[in-house]
């Protein structure tokens, strides 16, 4: 059985691979069971807008101790699999949610910035860390920007610059990767690789966005899919149940997984 600070190595070198990470995620232990099946699974990452959703929360509202006891119960039902958790922007203190988080299992995750001013944003990516250091296990954080999500009415190149500056930063501060949220074009994503560095981008798949194969030729390190594989999920449901509603049946293609 790995250690923590196996599956923590294992991440680390899965997002320094050639090959892009690709991580669907998941909100619960029936949807984490269910990718952890898959043999091409490498890691799992948690979706907080999804696990908000999951208990009635808007996004970034649900309560500290409710979020990770879901992330715990994901990470005892996917078999040993490196896990790293959507953690919001921190929880006001984001190096004792990352020791918490490091507590129920996890060996990464994303903290985003919400475009704090940048000494903040750098102290907090420090923290957790630190936090990890503190714990033993060599943290992965894929510490988030929204120079681009909250850029407002800013010129592109401006929230691009922004990014990259933030991006920079928070390497020169321990973290592993830099998260960019946003429907990233190839000249977008080329730009923000050559200022950020190759394999330490990390992108989310959205409609509109390009493939992960796409990515992966332009040098970024990992794409998640974020709330999108839950909205998915509840688009088959809600569709299924329509067609029950007209007197369908259950697909003979439905398969038991779990």
């Amino acid at each position: 059985m790995s250690t923590q600070v196996d599956r923590a190595q294992s991440l680390a070198r899965l997002h320094a691979a050639p090959e892009i990470l690709r991580v669907v995620n998941v909100w619960d232990a029936a949807s984490a069971k269910t990718i952890a099946a898959l043999p091409e699974t490498r890691a799992i990452a948690t979706a907080g807008h999804s696990i908000a959703a999951t208990f009635g929360y808007r996004d970034g509202q649900v309560p500290l101790d409710v979020m990770l006891d879901m992330v715990g119960r994901i990470v005892e039902s996917v078999g040993g699999l490196p896990v790293t958790a959507d953690l919001d922007a921190g929880y006001e203190d984001p190096g004792e949610t990352v020791r918490r988080a490091i507590g129920k299992g996890v060996v990464g995750a994303n903290v985003e910035d919400r475009l704090q001013p940048l000494a903040d944003s750098v102290a907090a990516v420090q923290a957790i860390i630190a936090a990890g250091e503190a714990e033993g296990v060599p943290f992965v954080l894929n510490a988030r920007t929204d120079a681009l999500v909250r850029g407002g009415d800013r010129p592109l190149e401006a929230s691009v610059a922004d990014a990259i500056e933030r991006g920079r930063a928070y390497l020169d501060a321990g973290a592993s990767l830099v998260f960019v949220p946003g429907i990233l074009d190839a000249d977008v994503t080329r730009r923000l690789v050559d200022g950020i560095g190759e394999r330490k981008v990390s992108v989310i798949g959205l409609p509109g966005s390009l493939s992960a194969g796409e990515y992966e030729a332009l040098g970024v390190a990992r794409i998640s899919y974020g709330p999108m594989t839950q909205r998915v999920a509840l688009t088959a449901l809600q569709d299924v149940a329509a067609d029950l509603y007209r007197d369908g049946v259950i697909p003979a293609s439905t398969r038991s997984l779990n």
